[in-house]
């Protein structure tokens, strides 16, 4: 854990403050396989889990597979039926709720950077009713370039007025690892969707846990 006391917190959504991820994942697994006919494993839809959906689209199949329009409903009938199938099960990972209270009674400011529409982010903020802790959101149709880019975590910094180094990011992907990196940023990483081996070893990991519970947590502030 770092000495340095930061000024923000940025956190990814998915998998980092829900623990969602296997209903994304089910989700888009279905869509590959049954409604598009890709032939592509669970464990490998689960690699393909980052960025932009329809990032993640042309990794599968192939830049100018689908048109825009094709990529824009695949989208949302992606999102229409993860949000159907997880909506009962919706809940801050352990320790969340208490950990965002700490952080705002210290001063941390907080933001969102999530490559996730606006759609899903409303869903869990406004649900869960935590919209109020954030001073900025950073979504996918906020960036041109989507992680491992570190676009979505520099612009949530420059709306705070944090310079990189005073931010701490917490990310459950590699590739979210790997953009804050890429944004000269410390990181923390939670277990929810890869194991601690499957992050390899970034130089910017600065713990590893499983929830917000974990008492080295108390070392940022």
């Amino acid at each position: 854990m770092t000495n340095h006391k930061p000024k923000a917190f940025l956190f990814d959504l998915n998998g980092t403050m829900i623990d969602d991820m296997a209903f994304h994942n089910h989700t888009w697994h279905n869509i590959l396989t049954q409604d598009l006919g890709a032939k592509i494993s669970f464990d490998d839809v689960k690699k393909q889990m980052y960025g932009k959906n329809q990032d993640l689209l042309e990794r599968v199949f192939g830049v100018g597979h689908f048109s825009q329009e094709q990529i824009d409903q695949i989208s949302i009938e992606k999102e229409y039926r993860y949000q159907a199938a997880y909506k009962k099960h919706l809940t801050l990972i352990a320790g969340l709720g208490d950990f965002l209270n700490q952080a705002q009674a210290s001063g941390i400011q907080m933001a969102i950077g999530s490559a996730a529409i606006p759609f899903n982010i409303n869903f869990v903020l406004d649900n869960l009713k935590i919209r109020s802790y954030f001073k900025a959101i950073v979504s996918a149709e906020d960036v041109t370039n989507s992680k491992p880019d570190p676009e979505t975590f520099t612009k949530g910094a420059e709306i705070l007025g944090v310079a990189a180094n005073d931010c701490v990011v917490f990310e459950d992907a590699p590739k979210g690892v790997e953009a804050a990196l890429n944004a000269g940023m410390p990181c923390v990483a939670l277990t929810t969707m890869h194991t601690q081996e499957e992050f390899g070893d970034y130089p910017n990991i600065i713990a590893f846990i499983k929830d917000y519970t974990d008492p080295a947590l108390q070392q940022l502030f």
